[in-house]
């Protein structure tokens, strides 16, 4: 019985529902993505450059039958998934976050040497690298 209880209990840990809706929506995202490669995508891509499957393609050496055409369709499908993600999904998904940010941007604490260019603190009267004098950096207005 107590074997019990400690099964529903990690059954009902949060990180392992959240894996497990990862997971189905994951699922569900590759059937949606592969069907518009599958459907919208290729058939565009044979509309502009010819017929979209390479299966044909192969060559003989020794008896040896070598299909690039299928790699070429595994490469090609590949990028085109790959190209559908990025500007579909990461691209939007990364403006939506850099919106919500709310973080203050960080107070710098160097400054560069007006002679050598190196990076120096801002309260440096002094160079460490060319040893010119500096002029006290403004403070906070």
């Amino acid at each position: 019985m107590k074997e019990l209880q400690e099964f529903k209990e990690f059954l009902l840990r949060g990180n392992v529902v959240d894996m497990a809706v990862g997971v189905v929506i994951g699922v569900a995202f590759s059937a949606v993505v592969t069907a518009l490669v599958k459907d919208l995508i290729t058939p565009l891509i044979a509309a502009i450059g010819g017929n979209p499957d390479f299966d044909f393609l192969h060559f003989t050496v020794h008896r040896s039958l070598f299909l690039y055409g299928d790699f070429l369709n595994s490469l090609i499908a590949f990028l085109v998934i790959a190209a559908v993600v990025f500007f579909l999904v990461v691209k939007p998904v990364n403006a939506l976050m850099n919106a919500r940010r709310t973080e203050p941007p960080v107070a710098a604490t160097t400054r560069a040497c007006p002679e050598c260019l190196s990076e120096i603190p801002l309260a440096a009267k002094r160079c460490a690298f060319c040893t010119a004098q500096i002029a006290p950096a403004a403070g906070p207005a």
